[in-house]
């Protein structure tokens, strides 16, 4: 039992890992000994990010498909398994961000964050799962966000999304518990990635999040990896349905 998160041989496919929160993950797990199959829309992105994790001894690979293309997904999911190896592990973790007041919001936007943000959890996830139930083995980890619990002005949608990736893991997890795979869920708060530098830089925002947080700061995305090596490994082995908040306490306080 001293090897509990140890990753290693444990091949884990993350979409939209070219960069933001989806690439510090792929580096942290890949830290702990698993192989990466970095998701991206951009072959440069992906290939960029590769580099740079092979060039800090990771094994990885590339895996270039639109998450939202339904066709896409399986025949990517098909190559993967064939050419190489099982998927172990899945995260969703692609997401995009569109801000509008709600009265205000083109359709055209809210069908963009619905199908990248909810849709894509839901097809790379069943995709992945077909495979996953034959083995009798893996994990998914979908990652949704304090939306998932609570709203806020001008990204409806977004909230939208991420409260349906939570009751999308509970649903998954009831469904295939029974095959030996755990899907869970990571919900970050407010973290510095490049989707929140206007937030950042907002200094009348960054106070109000530092009094709201009873952490008083904003999240490193590194800490969101020890999170992500607790449910890619052992583990979590009787984990399942869980959302995993990682924020600070916000959550917690009123």
């Amino acid at each position: 039992m001293t090897n509990l998160f140890d990753l290693q041989g444990q091949r884990i496919l993350i979409t939209g890992a070219g960069q933001g929160i989806g690439f510090i993950l792929a580096q942290g797990l890949a830290k702990y000994g698993a192989e990466i199959v970095i998701n991206d829309v951009s072959a440069e992105r992906a290939g960029q990010a590769a580099m740079k994790l092979r060039d800090e001894g990771a094994t990885v690979w590339t895996a270039i498909f639109d998450v939202t293309d339904s066709d896409a997904v399986e025949q990517a999911i098909n190559d993967i398994e064939i050419n190489i190896g099982a998927i172990d592990v899945l995260f969703n973790n692609a997401g995009i961000q569109r801000r509008h007041p709600f009265t205000e919001f083109p359709v055209a936007e809210w069908n963009a964050v619905i199908a990248v943000n909810q849709t894509a959890v839901f097809l790379v996830s069943q995709a992945v799962a077909r495979r996953m139930v034959t083995r009798k083995k893996g994990k998914i980890v979908n990652i949704g966000s304090m939306q998932s619990e609570l709203g806020r002005d001008t990204i409806t949608p977004y909230a939208a999304a991420k409260g349906a990736v939570k009751m999308l893991t509970r649903g998954m997890c009831v469904e295939l518990a029974r095959h030996n795979i755990q899907v869970n869920g990571i919900a970050p708060g407010y973290f510095k990635t490049a989707m929140t530098q206007t937030l950042v830089d907002d200094k009348a925002f960054t106070d109000w999040l530092c009094k709201r947080t009873p952490a008083a700061r904003w999240g490193d995305p590194q800490e969101l990896v020890g999170a992500a090596v607790f449910l890619s490994s052992k583990a979590s082995d009787f984990v399942n349905g869980h959302l995993l908040f990682v924020d600070g306490g916000m959550l917690a306080a009123v």
